[in-house]
């Protein structure tokens, strides 16, 4: 299994980074180089996902389609959420965010991702050697994407529509 552990340090209110980092549009910025979205397969397809709420992703990734549905386990707005895969590729795959706010009024948040690679025998080595370095760069990426919305005047266009749910 593999155990990423990510700090950003973003100049922004608390609030604003919570919503930012569970943002669907967000999330679709972040992923844009692998063609991500989200599908309307019984969970929501835009705005805030909230605690129980599913999102099914749909992105290239290796060079394959997948399809991976998360559902929000645990919230405790504005500090806390956890986003658990229910169904896709991976054995298991869990995200914890944190947020806390620094004594400079800036936002901590604390990324922690467990993902644990399919096939018993083939998937530990798929971690070592290429897994553990791709996830690391695509939450860095997505770390980096909401610290720069965050930050800018374009944080509102992102948190001002309501979700969407797909029937």
């Amino acid at each position: 299994m593999i155990r990423l552990e990510e700090i950003t340090i973003i100049n922004a209110p608390i609030e604003r980074c919570f919503d930012l980092a569970r943002s669907v549009e967000v999330h679709l910025v972040a992923n844009i180089h692998s063609g991500e979205q989200a599908l309307a397969i019984g969970g929501i397809t835009s705005g805030l996902p909230d605690l129980s709420q599913r999102v099914t992703w749909r992105a290239k990734h290796f060079g394959i389609w997948q399809n991976l549905t998360s559902e929000y386990t645990a919230m405790q707005p504005p500090t806390y959420f956890q986003a658990t895969m229910v169904k896709g590729i991976f054995r298991s795959m869990q995200a914890d965010h944190a947020f806390r706010t620094l004594p400079s009024g800036a936002t901590e948040m604390k990324d922690l991702f467990r993902v644990e690679a399919p096939l018993p025998f083939l998937g530990p080595l798929a971690e070592i050697l290429f897994l553990r370095c791709y996830m690391l760069m695509l939450l860095r990426e997505r770390n980096t994407v909401i610290k720069q919305i965050a930050e800018s005047s374009n944080w509102q266009r992102y948190l001002s529509a309501p979700a969407t749910i797909a029937r």
